[in-house]
């Protein structure tokens, strides 16, 4: 029997127990895999709830933290204009007591004592020891010390004797003079910087830095010459900028996604105002716009000619620098984008995610100008008819001179008929 007791005969001798079928032991264990499954499922329903809870915790920091950046910002608005307030009366706390001495002088004929002298008449002890020791160790002290630095004639002289000199330059000298120039300097140098530091021609120039370009890109030499922000300049090559940060041991900039969705705004946009970009983002941008402008990647136009006088914003010299734009208008359009191939695609979705490539999409959907878009089709449309009027121009200025031809030969035909005949 299966409650353990043992069966025994007449004489008590134990009896033969039937073995226990197995099979009885089936939905017991059955039984706990079910129970196993459940509390895998809770296990997977806490932990999906933990993540999203997380998930939760985060936004909610965020959005305290920039709520806390506002109150920062109101609070130091409060403070200048606190500030602003105290100076104010005490000035006017000045002004009004040196009216009362004034009126209190004229009334009992008195004059006022005099303001107090200035800390040189009033010199103490120490600083006069001071003087003295001054002089004694330098007893010339009130003569001036002479010129002695020799003026280098290439500097004094004008732009017309450095442009002799720099004709004299063979190719690769003139080469070398930019590539050195470059070196020095920590911004983008423009032709016209390089035309006053060597004299070069502006043509020659411009061959030069194309020659530099050509020698120095990416994939050849651990430095690159980019042309970024109206001008040229060195920078690392993208393979070694990982050593050469490890070196500097300085961390990258990178910019959030709120920051980055601000800044495309700003640059497709500009000048545009914060309600004008809060409208597009859906979400308050007053955080995210002071620490662009602490960045010096955005910067104040102006303001804007109506109700509130917000201010304008837009892009600046170190926004082009830091992404290695040449200009805005090399910024990609929104036809560029909607080309992008599926390796491209996936790359974006990769990096961003599936949800950021639908929302970018739906950005630069809102950042195309209607008016902007209308112009490009009526300027199109217009250099069309242009093209078709230039065509017909010039197929009737053809046969007007297949016409003036055929006229001058059937004149010169007649004079030579004409001569026969009189010979």
């Amino acid at each position: 029997m299966g409650d353990g007791t043992t069966m025994r005969d007449e004489k008590g001798a134990p009896m033969p127990q039937e073995p226990v079928d197995e099979v009885s032991a089936g939905p017991a264990s059955i039984a706990d895999e079910d129970a196993a499954a459940m509390v895998s499922e809770v296990a997977d329903a806490a932990a999906a709830a933990d993540l999203e809870a997380e998930r939760a915790l985060a936004d909610e920091a965020l959005a305290a933290a920039e709520m806390a950046d506002e109150a920062f910002a109101a609070a130091d608005q409060a403070l200048a204009a606190a500030d602003e307030l105290l100076a104010d009366a005490a000035l006017e706390a000045d002004t009004e007591a040196d009216r009362i001495l004034a009126e209190a002088a004229r009334l009992t004929g008195e004059e006022l004592p005099d303001a107090p002298a200035d800390a040189d008449e009033t010199a103490t002890v120490d600083e006069q020891a001071l003087a003295q020791a001054e002089e004694e160790r330098d007893p010339e002290g009130d003569v001036t010390p002479a010129d002695i630095e020799e003026l280098d004639e290439e500097f004094a002289g004008n732009l017309e004797k450095l442009a002799a000199k720099a004709k004299r330059l063979s190719d690769d000298q003139a080469r070398n003079a930019v590539h050195a120039l470059l070196f020095v300097t920590d911004k983008p140098l423009g032709v016209d910087q390089i035309r006053n530091a060597t004299g070069l021609e502006p043509a020659r120039i411009r061959k030069c830095l194309e020659r530099l370009a050509g020698e120095l890109r990416e994939g050849i030499s651990g430095v690159v010459l980019s042309e970024v922000a109206g001008g040229w300049q060195l920078r690392t090559a993208p393979e070694a900028a990982d050593y050469v940060r490890r070196f500097l041991q300085i961390k990258p900039r990178r910019l959030t996604r709120a920051a980055l969705e601000t800044l495309a705004i700003v640059a497709y946009r500009q000048p545009v105002t914060r309600p004008e970009v809060e409208d597009i983002r859906g979400v308050d941008c007053g955080a995210v716009i002071k620490a662009l402008l602490d960045w010096k990647l955005l910067k104040i136009l102006g303001k804007k000619d109506e109700v509130g006088r917000p201010l304008l914003y837009g892009t600046t010299r170190e926004f082009l620098e830091f992404f290695q734009i040449k200009d805005l208008g090399s910024l990609p359009t929104l036809r560029e984008f909607h080309e992008l191939n599926e390796e491209s695609r996936a790359i974006v979705e990769e990096e961003l995610g599936p949800e950021a490539a639908v929302e970018i999409a739906g950005t630069m959907a809102e950042l195309a100008d209607p008016a902007f878009l209308e112009a490009e089709r009526e300027r199109a449309a217009k250099s069309e008819a242009a093209l078709a009027d230039l065509e017909k121009a010039m197929a009737d200025a053809e046969q007007a001179s297949a016409e003036v031809a055929s006229g001058l030969g059937g004149k010169t035909a007649a004079n030579e008929d004409d001569g026969d005949d009189a010979a």
